[in-house]
């Protein structure tokens, strides 16, 4: 049996007349750059989530660097956040002339731990950036109080968590501004590359606006220098398709957790994933803790069954952040965390035999 990581013929198949006719309403239109599409997509985000203003662009990875550009996050400035997560957590900072300020995680959930964030805070320290890893939102009850007691701005970077919440509350609603990613492989992806952010700042969104078409305010005037990082009128008629469907799907990559949760409960050699009971996770990621992790691996490979490392080398140690100065050992967790994680498929459309055949051959390997 071969079970990708995820199947996105599976996901596209049932919609897809609706995808081609969305498409084909732009190719007709030929308004490839800012359609209607745009708007209308900004529109459905910000009112299914509670937020005030929702601002596409180009990517996940430009809706951080729009936010911190916009946040007037520069030159020296310090952002306290993960070591633990994708690449362009770290980079969209560093992009900004500014510097990662790296705290360990919570080995229980992955995020970012609130325990350890005073501490790192300097008089060059301008924002706080959590991460909302694998779809669980981060402790920001804790988070935002920090925050507010040293007048820090807060960025989530949700590119793996749209639709998850904390204490009932939206993720992207509790900080200056949130951010989302649309890559393909994302619980809601697009055909491409695309990415939005999300305030309740009208002053912040306006200057998202502008820094996303060249800093442009009107056309041809520019106060600033931007970024050009526009939503693809092409990717906002696909996920205004998509969208409808992101609740449908994100109960089912929660109905197979506790799937996994139950069959793999009495494998001593790996912890399956811990949600806060304060949250909602939306699984972007079923993320094991394994015993001979790298063996697993192997083994599951061999089956068939597409696996996934993420993250295999935590940020602080990456070469590219070597004068920050961070030596092996100064983030424990990550890097136990990084030597141990495996994540599994999970996506919506795994069958029941799919699932039975994946815990197989976990149980098999251990045993």
């Amino acid at each position: 049996m071969k079970i990708p990581m995820l199947d996105l013929n599976a996901q596209y198949e049932p919609i897809m007349d609706d995808i081609k006719a969305a498409i084909d309403k732009v190719l007709a239109s030929h308004h490839y750059i800012m359609g209607p599409q745009v708007k209308e997509f900004e529109d459905k985000v910000a009112s299914s989530l509670g937020i005030a203003h929702a601002i596409g662009c180009a990517s996940g990875t430009d809706a951080l660097v729009l936010s911190v550009k916009a946040l007037g996050i520069g030159n020296n400035d310090e952002v306290i956040t993960t070591p633990f997560s994708f690449f362009a957590t770290a980079s969209s900072i560093w992009r900004n002339n500014a510097r990662p300020r790296f705290v360990d995680i919570d080995p229980r959930t992955f995020n970012l731990n609130p325990e350890l964030i005073e501490a790192a805070i300097t008089p060059r320290t301008k924002a706080i950036m959590p991460v909302h890893l694998f779809g669980q939102c981060s402790d920001m009850t804790a988070i935002m109080e920090i925050a507010r007691k040293h007048g820090l701005a807060v960025i989530e970077d949700n590119a793996q968590g749209v639709g998850c919440t904390w204490e009932g509350k939206m993720s992207c609603s509790f900080g200056d501004v949130g951010t989302l990613s649309f890559f393909p492989s994302k619980n809601l992806g697009a055909m491409g590359d695309a990415g939005m952010c999300l305030t309740n700042d009208d002053k912040l969104a306006a200057t998202l606006r502008q820094l996303r078409v060249h800093g442009e305010k009107p056309k041809y005037f520019h106060e600033c220098v931007g970024f050009n990082s526009r939503l693809d009128t092409m990717q906002a008629a696909i996920l205004n398709i998509k969208y409808d469907h992101l609740e449908k799907w994100s109960e089912g990559r929660r109905a197979n957790a506790a799937y996994y949760n139950q069959h793999l409960a009495d494998i001593k050699q790996i912890k399956t994933p811990w949600i806060d009971p304060r949250a909602v996770s939306i699984y972007n990621q079923y993320t094991l803790v394994c015993e001979d992790r790298d063996g697993l691996k192997d083994h599951l490979t061999d089956k068939g069954i597409a696996c996934a490392v993420y993250y295999p080398l935590p940020l602080h140690l990456q070469q590219c952040f070597k004068e920050l100065g961070y030596q092996k050992a100064d983030l424990p967790i990550s890097e136990e965390m990084a030597a141990k994680v495996l994540s599994i498929p999970i996506y919506p459309e795994l069958t029941s035999t799919q699932k039975e055949y994946i815990v197989e051959s976990i149980q098999q390997y251990y045993q």
